[in-house]
């Protein structure tokens, strides 16, 4: 099978989910608190982060959700706040905050590299807002690598539904069965599966590869594999 393109989650791929987002989102949380410790345990609760080991749990929305999800959870703890602004603040913030501290894994630029070298079509798709993946990145000097970047507010809907991925098969002009979609969780497995690609799920993220196993074609341990992976199968690229 002839290889076209490969799609990438953002968070847990590319992007250094704890050393990224831990720390981003003890400051969000801080900053809505407002020094109310009820408050901050409880917008704790709400998006699964553990206060005391400063990480997410497995099952936070904030791992495979969207920003959406998580505002309306915290709508009902930050009562005296409109909706529309909760949104507008946390999404600001959350951009600030993840540029501020985002890390990419130490693999990610060069293995980048070796797809573009083979003329692969690269882009991202991301449960996250399109300008914070944009923004962080501009800030890792990655934009350039990919002609397509695709966020949970672009218009083609959150995965696990198809519709990202569907929009960078057409952007790219190739037939879904030809294009890689590379994730860290069984939202970026279902969606690649929705959509008609090839399902590759990374343990890099929270998940773990009993978590990602039963959903992907291919499972890696690190995304510096993919390559190999893509010549090991003899799934060629050009």
């Amino acid at each position: 099978m002839t290889i076209k393109g490969v799609l990438f989650d953002k968070d847990g791929v590319l992007v250094d989910f704890d050393a990224t987002w831990c720390p981003a989102a003890a400051k969000v949380i801080d900053t809505f608190a407002a020094g109310n410790a009820e408050h901050k345990a409880a917008l704790a609760e709400a998006a699964g982060f553990d206060l005391a080991a400063g990480k997410f749990r497995k099952d936070s929305v904030f791992i495979a959700g969207t920003s959406d999800e998580l505002v309306e959870r915290w709508s009902h703890i930050l009562t005296g706040m409109p909706k529309h602004q909760i949104g507008h603040q946390a999404r600001t913030l959350f951009t600030r905050f993840g540029t501020e501290n985002v890390h990419a894994y130490d693999d990610v630029a060069e293995t980048l590299g070796t797809l573009g070298a083979k003329r692969l079509a690269l882009g991202v798709a991301t449960n996250d807002e399109e300008i914070s993946a944009r923004t962080q990145m501009r800030t890792l000097h990655l934009d350039g690598r990919f002609t397509f970047v695709a966020g949970a507010d672009s218009g083609h809907g959150a995965k696990p539904g198809p519709g990202m991925l569907l929009a960078f098969a057409s952007h790219v002009g190739a037939q879904p069965e030809n294009i890689i979609m590379v994730g860290d969780s069984t939202h970026d497995l279902h969606a690649a599966k929705a959509a008609g690609m090839i399902a590759v799920g990374v343990t890099t993220g929270p998940a773990s590869r009993e978590d990602l196993t039963p959903h992907a074609d291919y499972c890696i341990s690190r995304l510096s594999e993919l390559p190999d992976l893509i010549k090991r199968q003899a799934l060629h690229s050009g």
